[in-house]
């Protein structure tokens, strides 16, 4: 059990700030991102627990936390909880100077939006690959997907931001 703690450890040392930034980029939100990170962790010590020594040694800790902060963001979206609304100003920003903080802002808002905007399939696959660095492989094994759909799927989300591709009926 000692040896699951460290490695428990070690794990939310090197994975807790991509899992919220994970989280962020599913909700749209930082206090579901916080849930969503926090959540995660506690799945994967719950499950942690539950292995052979074997298992924990060969366990791909990337892909295997990504694939729990998914679920653990689409079973929140099932819940369909109210969302807490941040007021300007109730966090602290390291950007020096208010125009920087306010363009920033804007652009991480748009970015969010555009991301809220896509249909789950393919801001899962988008997130996954280029806002957490994912190779299609890592991706494909989070999600439970071949590769070619997640590329494809990826490539969709790419078309829509764009705006190349109006017509969102097929999806």
């Amino acid at each position: 059990m000692e040896g699951v703690e460290r490695v428990f450890e070690r794990m939310v040392h090197e994975h807790q700030d991509r899992l919220y930034a994970l989280g962020y980029a599913l909700t749209g939100n930082r206090h579901d991102a916080e849930e969503v990170a926090q959540d995660t962790l506690l799945r994967a010590y719950r499950a942690l627990v539950t292995y052979s020594p074997d298992r924990v040694r060969e366990l791909k800790q990337r892909p295997w936390l990504h694939r729990i902060a998914i679920n653990v963001a689409r079973n929140r979206h099932r819940g369909l909880r109210p969302r807490l609304v941040e007021l300007n100003g109730s966090e602290q920003d390291t950007t020096p100077g208010p125009e920087a903080r306010a363009l920033r802002q804007a652009q991480l808002h748009d970015v969010t939006a555009a991301l809220a905007g896509l249909p789950p399939r393919y801001r899962e696959a988008v997130v996954l690959r280029y806002v957490q660095d994912l190779s299609y492989d890592e991706a494909a094994q989070v999600l439970g997907q071949p590769v070619g759909t997640v590329k494809s799927n990826v490539h969709r989300a790419l078309k829509l931001l764009r705006g190349e591709n109006h017509d969102r009926a097929n999806d």
